[in-house]
């Protein structure tokens, strides 16, 4: 594909960074341009997390002034010049990582040179895009080296539960740009391998569940039972790059304790404090201590960025098989019941769309339903993972309510019971959703006591977070310490020279 001139957008972006570098005003203004100025940005990888981070503050500022509305925002030029300087900025720090000239189209060039692309007119996240190999490799079928850098971006600020975004070339779109650009990265895009594994066959209620996506729902007519046979993916993702990708839910809650002070808060960001495992999957701590024989299901789900189901709850599905909790009742229905749903999430996770897309056969279904109701069942029974397992499908609605608001209470309300269970993963999720505002109203208190919670109950992220949190704390203390002891020598400085100068007058 041959290279185009330059383009308007190509000027813009180019005019922004000129103007950022030279300390002028950009046209118009930029929302919290000191504070922008203060992540120092030297186009490094690094760079993107502290504009992440300060994207988070902002979103927290905005819901805590009651100004976190998206439209009116997007109609404010300088929180729009805010977005479009972040996304030019991404499109630069990635071009640099391939070597190349950010080049960047508008929607009127994209619809010319990328056809293929479904672009909505009047969607803000998609009206630009920058090209980060100079459009000299294909990356798919129908898929371009092209980076949409206002969906993360957007996402940051705005998505939750209720407000979820698509990306352009399909998939679920990355929590903030760091995450998006590492995905990116030159030799890791698409760095998942498949390797075919042999499963036994699943059991459940006499009835096996095939998931295999070119079984056909009518064959095997004989026979009760169906054949698994699917694919595991391997996360084969750069360990360098894992170990550093910033979880949006981990950025956003421990960064809402932590940058109460600006000076502490970057010290931190030096020393990969606010550098938390994924979502869950980028939280160093929790890679390091995770038990390598993860089932098949939880790695599949793990091994894209690009995956249809919300990492919030991926990293559920981890917890649930690494963090081990006792049950007094209920284990054998939850068993069985996980048994099938993990087909069915081995199955999604190898789709490129939302979850609400994929189809399965009525035989499928129906043996998804008859999970969830044994879900049920050991729920009623006291079993704190069937409870969180089952409210994760309320949340995402696909679970026994059929009324979406129905399903967002249930799902809300067997989380809050398993967290009162002492369990530590219902305690962590439920911090999370606090901090986040994630089906119920944001609050920072909440989520403190809940992570409190899940620390003290052993849940290995949480530890790390609220140590993390006594850290800053200790160096926000030694720092107003030392800033009170220099006063005070200071005054006690100026009195002596004030004595000193009357024991001469007196004299």
């Amino acid at each position: 594909m041959s290279v185009s001139p330059l383009t308007p957008v190509d000027y813009i972006a180019a005019g922004y960074w000129q103007d950022f570098l030279a300390d002028r005003p950009i046209a118009g203004g930029i929302a919290y341009e000191s504070e922008l100025r203060a992540c120092t940005l030297d186009e490094s990888l690094a760079s993107l997390q502290r504009v992440d981070i300060l994207l988070s503050r902002i979103r927290r500022d905005l819901i805590k002034e009651d100004k976190w509305d998206e439209t009116v925002l997007l109609a404010d030029e300088q929180y729009r010049n805010l977005m479009v300087f972040s996304a030019f900025y991404a499109g630069r720090v990635l071009t640099q990582q391939w070597q190349h000239t950010p080049r960047w189209y508008g929607r009127f060039e994209l619809s010319k040179r990328y056809p293929h692309l479904l672009l909505i007119s009047d969607d803000f996240y998609q009206h630009m895009a920058v090209d980060y190999d100079d459009g000299s490799e294909e990356l798919g079928v129908g898929l371009t080296s092209l980076f949409f850098a206002l969906e993360p971006i957007g996402l940051r600020l705005f998505g939750h539960i209720d407000r979820q975004f698509e990306a352009v070339q399909g998939g679920e779109v990355a929590s903030g740009l760091y995450q998006a650009v590492c995905a990116r990265l030159p030799n890791t895009t698409g760095a998942t391998a498949a390797t075919d594994v042999s499963q036994s066959t699943k059991q459940f209620t006499g009835t096996n569940v095939n998931l295999n996506s070119n079984s056909n729902s009518n064959s095997n007519s004989n026979s009760n039972s169906v054949n698994v046979n699917v694919n595991n993916d391997k996360h084969a993702q750069d360990k360098e790059h894992a170990s550093m990708s910033p979880v949006v839910v981990a950025d956003e809650y421990s960064e809402a304790m932590v940058v109460d002070d600006e000076s502490v808060s970057k010290k931190l960001s030096e020393q990969d404090r606010l550098t938390k495992p994924e979502e869950s999957d980028e939280t160093s701590s929790l890679e390091h201590g995770r038990s390598p024989s993860l089932s098949s299901v939880k790695s599949a789900t793990m091994s894209s960025d690009t995956s249809p189901t919300p990492k919030i709850f991926r990293q559920l599905l981890i917890e649930l098989d690494d963090i081990e909790v006792v049950q007094t009742a209920g284990n054998i229905e939850y068993q069985k019941a996980s048994k099938v749903l993990d087909q069915f999430e081995k199955h999604i996770a190898k789709k490129d769309k939302p979850r609400a897309q994929i189809t399965f056969s009525e035989r499928h279904l129906a043996a998804k339903e008859q999970a969830l109701q044994a879900l049920q069942e050991s729920s009623n029974l006291g079993n704190t993972a069937a409870m969180l397992r089952l409210a994760m499908y309320e949340l995402l609605g696909e679970g026994i309510s059929l009324d979406d608001s129905r399903g967002a209470e249930s799902g809300l309300k067997w989380i809050k019971q398993a967290a009162n269970s002492n369990d530590s993963r219902g305690q962590r999720l439920l911090s999370k959703m606090y901090y986040q505002g994630i089906g119920v109203p944001q609050d920072v208190a909440s989520g403190k006591y809940w992570l409190d919670k899940a620390a003290e109950n052993g849940h290995p992220e949480a530890a790390n977070v609220v140590m993390q949190w006594q850290q800053a704390q200790a160096l926000i203390a030694t720092q107003k310490q030392e800033q009170h002891s220099s006063k005070r020598y200071m005054v006690l400085f100026a009195v002596v020279i004030v004595m000193a100068i009357l024991i001469l007058v007196i004299v």
